[in-house]
């Protein structure tokens, strides 16, 4: 279902109107908490710094870094569940389907139940391992016949290892009750609480994963055509479907290394961007970056105004807005990924 996307201009105003959200709503999360801090001062908190100043203190400190890592995070999971849903040309897919999320939880909860590990930095680089090892394991049991990697193939083998490592999990917290209590707000996922310092030894690898996935727009688009016609276009398919792999490892684990378990973004990003601006793919990955961007601060706003003085895990609004999205997907079928 394409909205406007027949006009030749309709992707440079879906362009315009997201970075335009994408300033509208990080000013709102600069802005908003358990103290509202008017625009104009959060403006100067920004450009005349006054450190003497209590808000400014508060917005250079806490809700910037915040900020950072929720735009991070909302781009690199959009961006992870587009190149997810090519692969498999399957537009229900998203990075939950490749084990990232079920890995990395079983191995934190593993390290915290077995091994005592209570610090976010040391569940941050778990976590990562946790999502590396799941993707390798169900890249490799994805590709283990003579036919290669195929898109059915993936989906099966990432919904039974995700499967098993959570029964693993729900095993291990059922054994050891007070440990969920330490991770149960990671578990849930969460930008509240995280700094520079959670942000910068994973950054890395998500900048190198966003670059190569914008430079694989092209690619995309010829893989969408056929593989037959692909390989008849000199495309190494297989070479692409593994470089895509590590790609979604690279953007959706560091993620959920950083900000726990958050669902919803990659599924629901990539069909609003494609039903606004089409299946070009050189298009739809930085649209489904800076949309995604605009979703998770959306969600980190309300998720903070929401209960407060308290605050929401941001992982329960995300699941808030996609489970009707999903499940219209699921009835209808109206959004293809074509």
């Amino acid at each position: 279902m394409l909205l406007f996307n027949t006009k030749p201009y309709a992707r440079w105003i879906t362009l315009a109107v997201s970075l335009l959200l994408l300033v509208i709503v990080g000013i709102a999360s600069l802005s908003l908490g358990k103290m509202s801090i008017p625009f104009t001062e959060t403006v100067e908190a920004l450009f005349q710094y006054d450190p003497s100043n209590t808000n400014h203190i508060i917005v250079r400190t806490s809700r910037l870094t915040r900020t950072l890592i929720a735009i991070t995070i909302g781009a690199s999971l959009s961006i992870a569940g587009t190149l997810m849903q090519a692969l498999t040309r399957n537009p229900m897919a998203a990075p939950d389907i490749f084990g990232v999320n079920a890995g990395a939880l079983f191995f934190i909860v593993f390290s915290s139940t077995f091994l005592s590990v209570e610090s976010l930095t040391s569940y941050m680089w778990i976590g990562f391992l946790g999502a590396l090892v799941a993707g390798v394991i169900v890249y490799f049991l994805g590709s283990l016949r003579e036919s290669g990697l195929l898109p059915t193939r993936l989906i099966l083998a990432g919904a039974a290892i995700s499967a098993l490592f959570v029964s693993f999990t729900q095993g291990m917290l059922v054994l050891d009750e007070q440990k969920m209590q330490s991770v149960l707000f990671w578990l849930a996922g969460s930008v509240a609480g995280r700094d520079m310092e959670t942000l910068l030894p994973v950054l890395p690898f998500i900048i190198i994963g966003l670059l190569l996935a914008l430079s694989m727009g092209k690619n995309l688009n010829i893989l969408m055509s056929g593989e037959d016609v692909a390989k008849s276009l000199g495309q190494n398919t297989f070479m692409i479907k593994v470089l895509a792999g590590f790609i979604i490892v690279f953007l959706a684990g560091g993620s959920v290394a950083i900000a726990g378990s958050i669902g919803f973004i990659g599924l629901v990003v990539p069909n609003i961007v494609k039903g606004l601006a089409g299946p070009n793919y050189q298009w739809v990955i930085p649209l489904s970056g800076i949309m995604g961007a605009v979703l998770l601060l959306l969600s980190d706003v309300v998720a903070r105004l929401i209960i407060a003085p308290s605050e929401m895990p941001i992982g329960v609004m995300t699941a808030f807005i996609g489970t009707p999205f999903f499940i219209y997907i699921a009835r209808k079928g109206v959004l293809k990924n074509d």
